[in-house]
């Protein structure tokens, strides 16, 4: 099937500042699926294998989007590398959920959209952000995370180290594979305090009542195999799909240079493929 690809299309949020999605979609008569897919903390839209899985779902009949979030660190000007690190510091996840909502937003009123079948995806930090944004909108019918996290306030730093964070304003987190020092500036942990109760993804993941897929590696060293667990105990509605032996992005790496993709990986793309298709009975 012929997939149309839309790249770099420039979404607007005031609220933040503008950022980029891309559309894949089949040909088609008749309207489609929406899917959405939220990168994780260090990622972007084009970052390894990702265009090859969005090229799965428009093959199977999805609309399917993907976007740099507008503070990830990248630039309209560049969007596949960390260009803008004073973005990135002053990232944030109010920031985020507001760009969530600019491109769902953006998406919905294209006419080639069925507006009754919406879902997202979410890897990662973006998996944690999607659960709190599948539940708090009633436009999205079904979630699927990737490696999502379940908490976030156990990922901020405790007692001394905070402490120092916001005596100094900044702390710094190393990307391993630039070897950028990626600032983050206090305002990121004031900004979750102020929106604590907001930000559980434990009390969403509990009152969450559509279906919701949890994909997770058991070699993942970044979030461990028990987070997934404790989403799927949470949560009345959901299915977890577990991956032996692998990995944080199941398999993928930057640069991805194949035209496949890695064997975890499309075990979870077409998994969620199949899960959304029964969902929207397609």
């Amino acid at each position: 099937m012929a997939v149309h690809q839309e790249k770099n299309i420039i979404i607007q949020n005031a609220e933040t500042k503008s950022f980029l999605a891309d559309a894949f979609y089949p040909n088609s008569e008749t309207k489609l699926p929406l899917v959405i897919f939220a990168h994780g903390y260090k990622g972007y839209k084009d970052w390894g294998a990702w265009n090859l899985m969005a090229e799965k779902f428009a093959e199977a009949g999805f609309f399917f989007v993907k976007f740099n979030f507008s503070h990830n660190g990248t630039t309209l000007e560049n969007p596949t590398e960390f260009a803008d690190l004073e973005a990135f510091g002053n990232n944030n996840f109010s920031k985020e959920m507001s760009d969530y909502d600019a491109v769902l937003n953006h998406f919905y009123e294209n006419p080639k959209i069925d507006q009754s079948k919406i879902a997202i995806i979410g890897h990662s930090r973006g998996g944690g952000i999607s659960v709190i944004k599948a539940f708090e909108d009633e436009r999205i019918k079904a979630l699927v995370t990737l490696a999502g996290v379940s908490n976030f306030a156990n990922r901020f730093p405790r007692s001394e180290k905070l402490e120092a964070w916001k005596k100094s304003g900044v702390m710094y987190s190393e990307n391993g594979r630039t070897k950028q020092q990626m600032p983050h500036y206090y305002q990121y942990f004031e900004d979750f305090k102020n929106n604590e109760n907001r930000f559980n993804i434990q009390f969403a993941a509990q009152h969450f009542r559509k279906p919701f897929l949890i994909i997770q590696g058991t070699d993942d060293l970044a979030v461990n195999v028990k987070e997934a667990e404790l989403l799927n105990l949470w949560c009345k509605t959901s299915e977890l799909f577990i991956i032996e032996d692998s990995n944080h992005t199941f398999g993928a790496k930057e640069p991805w240079s194949g035209d496949f993709l890695p064997k975890d990986l499309e075990k979870a793309t077409m998994k969620s493929i199949d899960f959304l298709a029964l969902v929207f009975q397609l």
